[in-house]
């Protein structure tokens, strides 16, 4: 299939993905009774930023581009991709680079989220029925050419054992961090919330820590993160504070609440769902040199870097863990 046809599909699939269709409302319906983590509210959230930020033509054509991708691809390579399942289609951007770059996308969807996957994959084959052969699903990815497989730091360990004979990228956990200067704006401090709350705080560009300076004011931020009280309703995101309210007040730990987060002053960059990091500053450069050195970090924001409020808007050209996917696809070819 020529590049053109591709691009074509993907961009009506954006479009598709924003629209009310019936089918896609009861997809997006199972998706939530398949794992309760993806609240509508969430599930909204994931189709709207793929939609618009990876699947306009204007993002299509900026990756062909940057990468000069070739109009057709001779030799396509089967690629395995072996997809997590922490926020809704949090595994699309492989298979869009997979797609794009003319390979066969060999995918195996995590049991927490394949109704969205798969109902966008049948809604392709549907208005192209040759991608039948192009894409295809399955639980064991076996006779691959190369592999993608996102993961904990454990699992990391199997995919490099079983995949260390083909060329592969894998990925591990990944968190993300916030510095703060406390000149910050209720806007600003707002548009941080949602870095915050968003997913549960289960995604890779999640704010699970924080920067602040010496004497910083925490009242406003705990403030601005009111706009998420409602989450605290939410029963499995109740139960994770709960039972972390419960290991502070057991080892009689400090430690800051609106009654739907815990503000804990700790060294670690990741937190447990419902509870967010701080750590005071003296040196900032010291800081920003610390986190940029630090393997484990997917996104830094600040007044310097990506501002608040972007954490879950990466755009198409915005890899995982750092890694250029369609780099490494390319070299299959």
């Amino acid at each position: 299939m020529q590049l053109e046809k591709r691009k074509t599909l993907l961009v009506r699939l954006g479009e598709y993905m924003l629209q009310q269709d019936d089918a896609w409302t009861k997809t997006r319906d199972k998706a939530y009774e398949e794992n309760r983590w993806f609240i509508p509210e969430f599930i909204s959230l994931s189709v709207e930023s793929v939609a618009l930020n990876f699947l306009q033509p204007e993002a299509v054509d900026n990756l062909i581009n940057s990468y000069d991708l070739p109009n057709d691809n001779p030799h396509p390579k089967k690629v395995g991709i072996v997809m997590a399942g922490n926020i809704p289609l949090v595994g699309f951007h492989d298979f869009l680079c997979v797609f794009l770059t003319g390979h066969i996308a060999f995918i195996k969807p995590s049991s927490k989220d394949e109704a969205l996957i798969k109902h966008l994959v049948q809604k392709l084959i549907e208005w192209e029925s040759s991608l039948a052969s192009m894409i295809q699903f399955g639980e064991l990815l076996k006779g691959c050419d190369a592999y993608i497989a996102t993961g904990s730091n454990n699992t990391s360990r199997y995919f490099e054992h079983y995949f260390q004979k083909y060329p592969h990228i894998i990925r591990k956990n990944r968190t993300s961090v916030a510095i703060l200067t406390g000149n910050e704006t209720k806007e600003e401090l707002e548009k941080l919330a949602g870095d915050v709350y968003q997913y549960f705080g289960l995604g890779c560009r999640n704010i699970t820590k924080i920067y602040v300076p010496k004497a910083y004011d925490f009242v406003p931020l705990l403030q601005a993160f009111n706009k998420y009280e409602y989450l605290i309703n939410h029963n499995k995101y109740k139960n994770n504070y709960d039972y972390n309210l419960a290991i502070l007040l057991i080892n009689n730990r400090y430690y800051m609440t609106n009654g739907s987060i815990l503000l804990v002053e700790d060294t670690s960059i990741t937190s447990p769902i419902s509870q967010l990091n701080y750590e005071f500053y003296l040196d900032r450069t010291a800081v920003q040199k610390k986190l940029h050195d630090n393997p484990a970090i997917q996104c830094v924001l600040s007044d310097e870097t990506t501002a608040f409020g972007k954490a879950q808007q990466p755009t198409i050209c915005d890899f995982a863990d750092g890694v250029d996917t369609v780099a490494f696809l390319k070299t299959l070819s």
